[in-house]
């Protein structure tokens, strides 16, 4: 990856793009892209929740942020990790179907590593956040943002 810059006539800073290295594999260039993405969604999340926690309670306040970080996934995993530009029904609904499955998951393997090894709560966090990440990289792959046959 490399940053491509363009100057008017006066030297003036006028156009900044990041242009890809086309040497990637397309599976690496969108895994990578991916992780940005979920990072992205991630920090919306955490700073949604911790924002409405100052006038809402715990569970409201998690399921906007939730939401929040939902919609950073989708618009950035369609648009440009998966570069699907065309509007689809199907990818809506078969995406928030995945995410309600990954959720699951994520609550799921939580629960279940706190109840084996209850003083790790973070441990138990990491495994959660990487059992969905997995999950949600080879839904939205092969399912959600497919190519046609």
């Amino acid at each position: 990856m490399f940053i491509y810059s363009q100057e008017d006539k006066k030297g003036t800073l006028i156009a900044i793009d990041i242009m890809e290295n086309d040497s990637r594999s397309p599976l690496k260039k969108q895994l990578s892209r991916f992780l940005v993405v979920g990072l992205s969604a991630v920090i919306t999340d955490f700073t949604v929740y911790f924002i409405l926690l100052t006038v809402l309670p715990h569970p409201p306040a998690k399921i906007l942020s939730f939401i929040a970080g939902t919609l950073v996934a989708y618009i950035f995993n369609k648009y440009w990790t998966f570069e699907k530009p065309h509007r689809s029904n199907y990818e809506l609904i078969t995406f928030f179907l995945l995410y309600t499955v990954t959720l699951v998951a994520n609550v799921g393997v939580n629960t279940l590593a706190l109840n084996l090894l209850p003083q790790y709560t973070l441990l138990a966090f990491l495994c959660a956040t990487a059992t969905s990440t997995i999950l949600n990289f080879i839904g939205q792959k092969w399912w959600v943002f497919r190519d046609p046959d």
